[in-house]
């Protein structure tokens, strides 16, 4: 759509999108309308799997997270933007793929576990919008993000994805409520990553990123799970008062003309001159993997 647009005609053009143009609408959503909560939900989405002990187990074995803690997140986090910015078949969309699915080839887990990991960037960044953005998303950003996120699925050999929004957060919901529970490894994960966190914090709240961090989750069975102190009365309501400045600020704004992604553009003190795709991943990851039974097909 035309990205000049004010926010009331973006809002209104996404509220009609066709279902046939899921890419765009969720483009839409993730790089202007709803941007910024977009990118908070996918950061509280990585952290969720360290709180599953069979997932973290698998991630502290491989040690990626530990030793390179930074790269790993943003990584992570360039991968998705990726494959939404570009599309999934365009050739950076494809390569992105190729990349997800050489990574995770010898990586141990049943297909609910793959699914679920999946599921996180689903339903994370929704459930943070319809309780903290400056607005609710739509009934077709929500069809379109699932709809991106089932493909994605599909193309990553990731089979029975849910149908509809409603069955994922189904799935997701049983899924932690069997899962979610302490563990050594899952708690040396977060310690590792709670960094990187803070570095994303203005000054004065680095010394508080754990209770920060806690009160976003706004879960005690998770961050039980993850060796954080559970959310207070106090920092609940710093949280809420804070967003709600932010929220009231971002109305008054005009709609952004310029993307919060960009592809392969300057953004962070890791890639301070841009990156190619070649160097997004991990550092060793073998090009030709023997599947060994139990990975991701």
């Amino acid at each position: 759509m035309n990205i000049n647009a004010t926010l009331a005609a973006s809002l209104q053009h996404q509220q009609t999108a066709s279902r046939d143009d899921w890419e765009g609408t969720f483009r839409q959503m993730v790089l202007f309308d709803l941007a910024a909560d977009m990118e908070l939900g996918f950061f509280l989405a990585y952290y969720r799997n360290f709180a599953i002990p069979g997932i973290a187990t698998t991630l502290h074995a491989n040690a990626e997270i530990q030793q390179r803690p930074m790269k790993r997140s943003y990584d992570t986090a360039i991968v998705i933007y990726e494959l939404i910015s570009c599309g999934l078949d365009s050739d950076r969309g494809r390569t992105m793929v190729e990349l997800l699915n050489r990574v995770h080839r010898n990586v141990l887990g049943s297909k609910d576990d793959f699914l679920y990991v999946l599921l996180t960037l689903l339903v994370v960044p929704i459930r943070w919008i319809q309780k903290n953005a400056w607005r609710q998303p739509t009934t077709a950003e929500i069809a379109a993000a699932s709809h991106f996120f089932t493909e994605l699925g599909t193309r990553m050999n990731i089979t029975d994805t849910p149908a509809n929004y409603t069955e994922a957060e189904n799935f997701f919901e049983h899924y932690e409520t069997t899962h979610v529970t302490p563990s050594a490894e899952g708690q040396l994960l977060m310690d590792s990553t709670v960094e990187v966190f803070k570095s994303r914090l203005p000054g004065p709240l680095r010394p508080l990123a754990r209770q920060v961090l806690s009160t976003m989750l706004d879960d005690d069975r998770l961050t039980d799970a993850l060796g954080l102190r559970r959310a207070n009365r106090v920092s609940r309501t710093a949280l809420k008062t804070g967003l709600a400045v932010l929220n009231a600020i971002r109305r008054r704004r005009p709609l952004k003309t310029k993307p919060h992604f960009t592809p392969g553009a300057a953004g962070s003190t890791l890639y301070p001159g841009g990156y190619s795709l070649d160097q997004i991943g991990p550092v060793n990851v073998p090009s030709s993997p023997v599947p060994s039974g139990n990975e991701l097909p």
